[in-house]
């Protein structure tokens, strides 16, 4: 396929970006969306270009640093995958792509395609814990009886893997979608319960205070989310919420 790529460059988060303009020839459907950035980088560093930066680690979908927005949408065209997941068959031989980093007030642009989503590990440091007995009389795990239908939810929203397409996704740039999926993974086991009031709390104070803007009930974050968290998790985040304030 030959392509024209139209890419977000910008040298550091202070810098003013702009769109770039490189054709591209030569690449396979098999290819993923990453291995094509790939060969755009070849031919750069070969003509003494300086090459453009993206996010990755995994390429396996597990690990999410592979976030781009591509033609206007969060890991691209496909569903339920992340960029690194995407194959070049989804375009056609011709075709321009739009490539740009995650926008975000609180993802800001480190270089070019990447941003920092640190804001995210603050959230779970506020409070994405579980007190744990380390004194030598540990109980097993499986010790605890756990519903079914509570272990089955709380294993679907913890596959959230952080990178922050439900932002991206946002109008409001909100990171609700994630914020509850980390708060519901707890909050469904017994084990959660220990630190519930204060979890919920300090986890929604921190996501306000990195500046992600609040839900309305779009729905966009579910439908790009690579992993398919569902809206649910909003809702019982809210409820969590609502019962850690009455109790103070």
């Amino acid at each position: 396929m030959n392509l024209t790529l139209k890419i977000w460059r910008q040298s550091d988060a202070k810098s003013q970006g702009k769109i770039v303009e490189y054709p591209i020839s030569g690449i396979e459907g098999d290819m993923s969306f990453l291995e094509m950035l790939d060969v755009l980088n070849e031919e750069l560093i070969t003509k003494g270009e300086e090459p453009v930066v993206f996010d990755h680690d995994c390429r396996e979908g597990i690990c999410g640093a592979c976030s781009l927005q591509i033609n206007g949408e969060p890991h691209g065209p496909d569903r339920l995958v992340t960029t690194c997941q995407l194959h070049m068959r989804k375009f056609n031989d011709g075709d321009t792509i739009f490539i740009e980093p995650f926008r975000a007030k609180a993802f800001p642009v480190v270089k070019d395609l990447m941003v920092d989503r640190s804001a995210f590990d603050r959230i779970q440091h506020a409070g994405g814990y579980i007190s744990v007995n380390t004194s030598g009389n540990t109980i097993d795990a499986n010790a605890i009886p756990v519903n079914k239908d509570n272990a089955d939810d709380a294993f679907a929203a913890a596959t959230c893997i952080g990178c922050g397409a439900c932002v991206a996704a946002c109008k409001n740039a909100s990171a609700m979608l994630f914020t509850s999926a980390k708060v519901s993974q707890y909050a469904l086991l017994p084990q959660g319960q220990v630190e519930a009031t204060d979890r919920v709390m300090a986890m929604v104070n921190q996501m306000d205070e990195e500046g992600f803007g609040n839900c309305t009930n779009t729905g966009a974050c579910e439908i790009e989310c690579p992993k398919g968290i569902s809206l649910e998790n909003i809702a019982r985040m809210n409820r969590e919420y609502m019962k850690a304030s009455i109790k103070g």
